[in-house]
């Protein structure tokens, strides 16, 4: 492109777009767009960062044990009465509460993901504006640039040393060098140059952007905690059949009860075991904590992620963009001789000058209609329009692959010549003489590129055998403000931080160490890595930075890691992160990233801060440690239910309690605690093995609070005689199983704070009301009789919470975490 044509795609058009010189595509006419828009050849896949709200309601309405579950309240409702059919209006308000909570998640979500959506830049009427990507229609004409992800099938018009990475697609690693003509496919993404392309396919029609869309934004995190919960249930389910038809079996048969009698015995015995709201109160902590995060700015694109950056062990950072902020300041212009000694020595030899610098540097940044941020800040320090004469030919964007850009320019002279732009320690040959002088700079935390020149073709293969340079380039990075606390933060939890950048590893050391991250006085040029990731793993492991690290050598560093047993986040923002984002555990990308990154990102800091991080990690920490605290309590429950319902049925007995027996119960000492204490501030670091942990504190609680209100039912059927016995004998049964559950209680809700200890106090207030109120103990058919029998209950009760507490210290100390 012209000097002439840059300046007039450069100044600003009607409607915020900028005017497209005639030389090039002038893209769709208003009229051809409303045309294409009413045959419905429009770009209309959805984007969605979350759910859909018919999503969010089929799956907390249409669940398995909802279904259970309701077929149990139906029949409740035929054979009465309505106190025993309470648990159906429980699951009905546990889901509704669900449903309410997802859906403000997902509208948290949704408003973020249109403030951080890339909008991309198309063509129409002669001018180039950014539209939303379901504005986009066939036959458009799509800019591109460094970073940019291409969102429909299209064919390419103009190149500018366009280079697109289609290794999401294809496995292909290699950028593919794209001319005129060429196939482009939706999904993949732009890592060096510009151009422009026609859409061919846009919507549905699009195979490649469906299968793009699935590979990047919905390949889901894995989630221990959902992956647990299911196993648990599945096993319960398989509890409940047989278990069932044993009860409603003794009961009809071998106890002859009437059959609404042994009806609601049965319920009584099976709803209890379903743990139902264990799953509503996961998905309750993840909105929550989606909601929590999305008012900082942080944008989580599956739910579950929150709880993968819980557990991760390592985070790999990306120098540029997450430690050091995006911009950059030309602190100071070395000019070098030739053979690399310093320009006043060469003046003094051969009386020359090198007043042009400035303006070939002028001349480089206005070859680049897409800078990055290095050559940004050489853009500031020297603006094209001081470039004077010096015309680009030919120009060579800048590739993370290559480490350097380049353009062909004619003096004012008329001399042709080609020069390059980027690392020293990749231009030049090792031991040349202003290596020393660059590496002294990189030892401070700045960044230096060289400016050479050459005689070559810029095209050609040794273009870099045979360069004369000419001037050192000094940046001075910006550091942010907040990474030195972030760093720490990582350092007291534990979570190992590596800095794995393209730059030279001496200035990245020089960075990491100036915020205080331990081994950065030590950093590892990745050039001299071994190419096996096995091998790879023991430096990985031992060191902290790495500099001149390739996008592929990225993801290979992640794979090693990963195959040492550690949990892996990566950090990044541009386009050279983007392969080591999609295989880390957790990709966590900057909102000014390019729109690759923020693709494949599981979460994506909009306020481009990355202090955020640790703010994720406590609410996955938070969301973990409760869990698995409150699906102990629901465990318990389904254990002594199991329990129960075994015990009964091998001893031909009615089982002891009514269904809204156990709905008072589980509400009291499980259902309203455990939502109190799923969002309650937890900083336990997260541990695996989510159901062996509390399935060790649940088999032996279950265990022990069944037997103690089975022996207060065997003793009270001793005790009671007469007609009615049997409700006398529940009644009694009932304090023993409510006092050994809010014991379990209590332990769980340790360490206590005033408002756990409050907590526990107003559910025992809670039944001790019930007891205490003429109208309640009718309504639950709760009274005791007489005072020996509910003492013995309180004194097994008793005796049943210190062997709880005996066994979960034994249990801590025989099966730590």
């Amino acid at each position: 492109m012209t000097e002439r044509a840059r300046a007039d795609v450069e100044a600003p058009g009607p409607g915020g777009g900028r005017p497209v010189p005639e030389a090039v595509h002038l893209g769709l006419t208003a009229a051809e767009v409303a045309e294409r828009v009413t045959r419905g050849e429009v770009n209309d896949v959805p984007v969605r960062s979350s759910r859909s709200t018919t999503d969010i309601i089929r799956a907390n309405v249409f669940t398995r044990f909802n279904a259970i579950i309701g077929v149990l309240f139906a029949i409740i409702l035929f054979v009465g009465p309505i106190q025993d059919g309470l648990f159906g209006f429980v699951i009905v308000a546990n889901t509704g509460i669900g449903i309410v909570q997802e859906l403000r998640a997902k509208k948290t979500l949704d408003n973020l993901a249109v403030i951080g959506e890339a909008r991309p830049t198309v063509r129409r009427d002669g001018v180039a504006a950014q539209i939303p990507t379901n504005e986009v229609v066939l036959s458009d004409v799509l800019e591109l640039g460094p970073g940019d992800k291409i969102i429909v099938d299209g064919e390419v018009l103009e190149t500018d040393g366009l280079e697109v990475d289609e290794s999401l697609l294809t496995g292909e690693a290699d950028p593919v060098l794209k001319k005129p003509g060429d196939r482009m496919m939706s999904g993949s993404f732009v890592v060096a140059g510009a151009g422009a392309f026609t859409a061919t396919k846009v919507g549905r029609e699009a195979y490649a952007a469906q299968l793009a869309e699935e590979a990047s934004r919905f390949t889901l995190v894995h989630s221990e905690l959902r992956t647990g919960i299911s196993q648990i249930l599945k096993y319960v389910t398989w509890m409940m059949v047989p278990t069932a038809l044993g009860l409603i079996l003794s009961h009809l048969l071998t106890l002859g009860l009437p059959a609404d009698e042994a009806i609601r015995r049965m319920v009584a015995g099976i709803v209890p075991m379903i743990p139902e709201g264990l799953v509503l109160l996961t998905s309750v902590a993840f909105a929550i904590g989606v909601i929590r995060l999305g008012r900082k700015q942080c944008l989580v694109q599956e739910l579950p992620a929150i709880e993968g950056l819980a557990r991760v062990d390592v985070v790999c950072l990306d120098k540029t963009g997450t430690l050091t902020e995006g911009g950059m300041d030309v602190r100071e212009l070395r000019a070098l001789a030739e053979d690399g000694t310093d320009v006043r020595e060469h003046r003094a030899r051969n009386g020359a000058g090198t007043s042009y610098v400035p303006r070939v540097l002028a001349a480089l940044g206005a070859a680049d209609p897409r800078p990055n941020a290095s050559l940004q800040a050489i853009i500031d320090a020297y603006p094209p329009d001081t470039a004077d004469s010096w015309r680009c030919t030919a120009s060579l964007p800048f590739s993370s692959a290559r480490k350097y850009s380049g353009a062909r320019l004619t003096a004012p002279d008329g001399d042709h010549t080609t020069w390059l732009l980027g690392a020293p320690d990749v231009l030049l040959p090792p031991g040349d003489a202003t290596l020393a002088e660059t590496d002294a700079l990189n030892a401070q935390g700045l960044r230096v590129l060289l400016l050479a020149a050459t005689d070559r073709p810029l095209d050609a293969p040794d273009v870099t055998s045979s360069l004369h340079p000419t001037a050192l380039v000094v940046l001075e990075q910006r550091l942010r403000p907040d990474a030195s606390d972030t760093l720490r933060y990582f350092a007291d939890q534990g979570v190992q931080a590596k800095v794995i950048s393209g730059d030279n590893a001496v200035s990245v050391g020089a960075v990491a160490a100036e915020l205080g991250l331990p081994g950065a006085d030590a950093p590892v040029d990745a050039r001299r890595l071994p190419t096996d990731p096995a091998a790879m793993a023991a430096p990985l492991t031992e060191g902290t930075v790495f500099g001149r690290v390739s996008p592929t050598q990225k993801r290979d560093m992640v794979a090693a890691l990963q195959s040492g047993g550690h949990n892996v986040a990566m950090t990044g923002d541009g386009v050279n992160d983007v392969l080591a984002l999609k295989d880390a555990d957790i990709g966590v990308a900057m909102g000014t990233g390019s729109e690759a990154t923020r693709a494949v990102a599981q979460i994506v800091l909009l306020n481009n801060s990355f202090a955020t991080l640790p703010s994720v990690v406590a609410e996955g920490r938070r969301v973990i440690g409760n869990i698995t605290r409150v699906a102990t309590l629901f465990l318990t429950k389904t254990v002594y239910s199991v329990l129960l319902a075994i015990l009964v049925a091998a001893c031909q007995i009615p089982y002891p309690y009514l269904p809204r027996h156990l709905t008072l119960l589980s509400t009291l000492t499980i259902g309203v605690p455990a939502f109190f204490l799923a969002l309650a501030p937890n900083k336990e670091r997260a541990q695996p093995h989510f159901v062996r942990r509390v399935m060790r504190y649940a088999i032996p609680s279950g265990l022990i609070t069944g037997t103690a209100a089975f022996a207060t039912y065997l003793l009270a059927r001793s005790y009671y005689t007469g007609p009615g016995a049997l409700p006398a004998e529940t009644s009694a049964a009932t304090l023993t199983l409510f006092l050994a559950a809010l014991w379990v209680l209590a332990i769980i809700a340790r360490p206590y704070t005033w408002w756990r200890i409050a907590l526990v106090l107003t559910m025992a207030l809670g039944f001790v009301i019930v007891l205490a109120t003429p109208w309640l103990q009718r309504f639950f058919d709760l009274r005791l009789v007489g005072t020996t029998m509910p003492w013995a209950a309180v004194g097994i009760a008793a005796l049943a919470s210190a062997a709880l507490e005996l066994t979960w210290r034994w249990v801590a100390r025989r099966f730590p975490a």
